[in-house]
């Protein structure tokens, strides 16, 4: 039975569907084939069931803030601040790249948006410093990741749906390894700029520290008022996302004036858009979830991987290590609505912490989305950048490790995830 569901998926796929359409098609072939007792009505019923949930609804309101954010100039001023402090050190302008990255990611929680608002304006600056393209792009994508990670992180509201895990909890957990992935990336970024010689640029006088301080003071009082929020019980995840449209506007609009009240709704086109796609994909992972769940699938997937009695360790580490191969090849949003469900009980059970779980299933979900094969941050890059697959990917195996490297000591050392989340 596994076998045939699965032939039918990878067949669609490689006859170039999109992922919901295998997906659907999974679950109806388990309903119509092998689950007789069930009514085909119960599909569109799960699907609807599937984007019910009142959490969903801040999926798509960080979106429309993230997007507003990137078409106005939040990113700019982010990287001139950071710029301002690191980038006369060896290695300064990379460093800044990964800081800005990770502070864009506490603003849009998108790996993709991260990509296209950070990395349009970094690249340039890294290719005139000497930096070879490949090297350039490679760093872009891989420190977009901590964006998934970073407060607020869809792929941490998705992974909250489908285990009811703390939103709030699991916000700050991804804090810790977030920032272990840009202290690596900037250590990797003195010791490449050395061995190359990259040329270090004039440091910034202290005046114009405070003015590039200036500029960005109010973008970066965006993640302490989300995450801030949530915690002082002033507001919930889902309404924090609503403050983060409210603020966002405020900024682009009245303060900065980068963006015209007739460029909202061509912006809110654009994250309606992709909410769309999000939201399908979820509907269908839910119908997909319940079909396998009424065929037993998963028991017998974790019975035959995991054994009678596993340790917390094994089933982190098999945990990591489905997660990492699934989001190679299909969106992270598909895999941790599948593959969650299925692992979660079992992961309790062997006395994992739900939120810990979180932050590895996450973490895996960003590692994978700038893995090749088909890492969803590699396409995005050679679509902003116009460069091909193999010159987008050429650069990427040394980012790989390392975050491989920070996987393991997250699965081995909870408390990189859970010692902010144990003080609060």
């Amino acid at each position: 039975m596994e076998w045939i569901i699965l032939l039918v998926m990878v067949v669609l796929l490689v006859m170039g569907l999109p992922m919901m359409i295998p997906l659907i098609a999974g679950a109806l072939v388990l309903v119509f084939f092998f689950l007789g007792s069930l009514d085909p009505y119960i599909i569109i019923q799960q699907m609807r069931t599937g984007i019910v949930p009142y959490a969903l609804l801040a999926v798509p309101l960080f979106i429309f803030a993230a997007d507003i954010m990137a078409t106005g100039k939040t990113s700019n001023r982010l990287v001139d601040f950071v710029g301002a402090f690191v980038g006369h050190l060896r290695g300064g302008y990379a460093i800044t790249t990964a800081a800005a990255c990770t502070l864009f990611g506490s603003i849009s929680g998108s790996t993709q948006a991260t990509v296209v608002a950070v990395g349009t304006p970094m690249r340039q600056r890294l290719l005139k410093m000497g930096y070879k393209d490949s090297s350039a792009i490679a760093l872009i994508i891989n420190a977009s990741d901590i964006a998934l990670l970073i407060p607020p992180s869809i792929g941490m509201i998705i992974y909250a749906l489908v285990s009811n895990a703390s939103v709030g909890d699991l916000f700050i957990a991804g804090i810790g390894p977030g920032v272990l992935i840009f202290i690596f990336f900037a250590v990797y970024a003195y010791i490449h700029a050395k061995i190359y010689k990259i040329p270090k640029v004039e440091k910034a006088t202290w005046s114009d520290r405070l003015e590039r301080t200036r500029k960005a003071l109010l973008p970066l009082g965006f993640p302490f008022i989300i995450v801030g929020g949530i915690y002082t019980g002033m507001f919930t995840p889902t309404e924090a996302a609503g403050i983060s449209v409210l603020y966002a506007l405020i900024l682009e609009v009245l303060i900065y004036r980068t963006i015209k009240l007739k460029n909202i709704p061509k912006i809110a086109m654009s994250s309606g858009l992709v909410t769309s796609a999000v939201f399908i994909l979820v509907a269908a992972g839910q119908a997909f979830s319940m079909a396998i769940n009424r065929a037993r699938i998963p028991h017998t997937l974790t019975d035959a991987v995991l054994g009678p009695d596993p340790s917390a360790l094994t089933v982190l580490f098999i945990v990591a290590l489905f997660f990492f191969i699934g989001c190679m090849f299909v969106d992270p949003i598909v895999v941790i609505l599948i593959l969650s469900p299925i692992f979660a009980p079992v992961a309790t059970a062997a006395g994992v912490d739900p939120v810990h779980l979180g932050v590895v299933i996450v973490f895996q979900a960003a590692l994978g989305s700038a893995t090749p094969p088909f890492g969803v941050d590699i396409f995005t890059a050679s679509a902003v950048f116009n460069k091909s697959y193999l010159d987008v990917i050429r650069g990427t195996p040394p980012y790989i490790v390392m975050l491989v490297i920070v996987a393991v000591l997250v699965i081995l050392f909870e408390d990189i995830s859970l010692f902010l989340v144990r003080l609060m």
